[in-house]
């Protein structure tokens, strides 16, 4: 995970020290914990990985200091849809059948990459400064990748 969206996803901006970084860990734990959040446990994913990023990190950050709720309400939207999700890095990916949920995706905040046939949702800020065409594999091993796993209500018959 690279240093800004681990600093995104924390809340983190200006100055960042192991103190800082420590407290605002905290902070995420508290506020997207599994057992207060239907989305708790994939947040909690990614704020572990973005604190593993900055616990040793001293330096300076501009940052979207809104993107960790972002996510989180993005995620939200979305976990009782009964699709695959995969969390890689700050970007969330979201694939299965997802054609009957296509309008709750786009009002989520997520778009649709044709190449890789499957739905995003990244930083509003983000900007790509690179050309190529990645597979989604690629990007999972340059990232990392956590799919999340999803309780299905089992019917009554």
């Amino acid at each position: 995970m690279k240093i800004s969206d681990a600093c995104q996803i924390l809340g983190l901006t200006g100055e960042i020290t192991p103190e800082l970084t420590k407290t605002a860990y905290r902070k995420a734990c508290s506020l997207y914990h599994p057992d207060r959040n239907p989305a708790g446990l994939e947040m909690m994913k990614a704020v572990n990985q973005a604190y593993e990023t900055l616990k040793d990190y001293t330096g300076s950050e501009s940052t979207n200091i809104e993107y960790g709720n972002d996510l989180f309400d993005a995620l939200t939207a979305i976990i009782n849809l009964n699709i695959e999700i995969e969390v890689c890095g700050a970007w969330v990916w979201v694939s299965g059948d997802t054609r009957p949920h296509k309008d709750i995706l786009k009002e989520a905040g997520y778009k649709w990459a044709s190449k890789k046939l499957m739905w995003y949702y990244r930083p509003e800020d983000y900007k790509s400064y690179n050309r190529q065409s990645k597979d989604i594999n690629d990007i999972r091993l340059k990232y990392g990748s956590e799919k999340v796993a999803i309780k299905k209500s089992k019917m009554i018959a």
